[in-house]
């Protein structure tokens, strides 16, 4: 108790974030997302959260979890075990492409309440179990630097930075999940990406692979637009 109780007062310790910081957070955010150079090392951030939510799911649905691979070209794989049809496969491939907005959207509600710092210490928390499932080398490098670099934060920047870099990942989440539902459908259609998401649940459910985008892109606006009317509506 003596240790926890330090520790706990620490995660949950709320700092205000000021209108002007979480405004200056999103700049910042699209910024790294619209800017080609900044994205490109960028999107192994949302590789991560997109697998972590087809493992999360897939435990979550009874599915048995065999291993979480990420590359360098920022793709990645999830692989889990259990009925090749039914609910819980088509939810496990449904959580990817919606993984990361959600994410943001659940970061969104902690910043509103004043528990920014509570959210790098979530983050490190589910890195740490992701680490348990990762299957490769690069992965294992990517998911050690990203969890560096959150845990950097938490030891030497000071609770309104922690806040700070806390609501730049919490836009970074929101937006870019968007723009990976976009890119998805650009490959679709030069038929570089036969084995999306998409085109496995067209092929579970019979419903049309475009219909599975417009939903994945549908729940991100709209996990980004709460998220806003949260953080930015005065």
């Amino acid at each position: 108790m003596d240790v926890l109780g330090p520790f706990w007062t620490r995660i949950s310790a709320e700092v205000p974030l000021p209108l002007e910081v979480l405004v200056g957070a999103a700049v910042a955010a699209l910024v790294v997302v619209a800017s080609p150079a900044l994205w490109r090392p960028a999107r192994t951030v949302v590789t991560i959260a997109h697998e972590g939510a087809h493992g999360l799911v897939a435990l979550g649905t009874g599915r048995r979890l065999a291993g979480i691979r990420l590359h360098s070209d920022t793709s990645g794989l999830t692989v889990s075990a259990g009925r090749p049809t039914g609910p819980g496969m088509v939810l496990t491939l449904l959580a990817g492409y919606v993984g990361p907005g959600l994410f943001g959207l659940g970061a969104a509600a902690l910043l509103a309440t004043g528990h920014a710092v509570g959210v790098l210490w979530a983050v490190l928390g589910l890195l740490a179990l992701l680490l348990l499932q990762i299957r490769n080398f690069y992965g294992l490098w990517a998911v050690l630097v990203t969890a560096a670099v959150v845990l950097g934060v938490t030891e030497w920047l000071p609770p309104t930075g922690q806040a700070a870099f806390a609501a730049g990942v919490t836009w970074f989440l929101l937006l870019a999940a968007p723009r990976t539902v976009l890119e998805l459908q650009g490959a679709r259609r030069r038929r570089a990406a036969p084995g999306s998401d998409a085109d496995q649940l067209a092929r579970l459910t019979r419903v049309p692979a475009v219909v599975w985008v417009g939903l994945f892109l549908l729940v991100d606006l709209a996990a980004l637009a709460l998220a806003a009317s949260w953080l930015l509506v005065v």
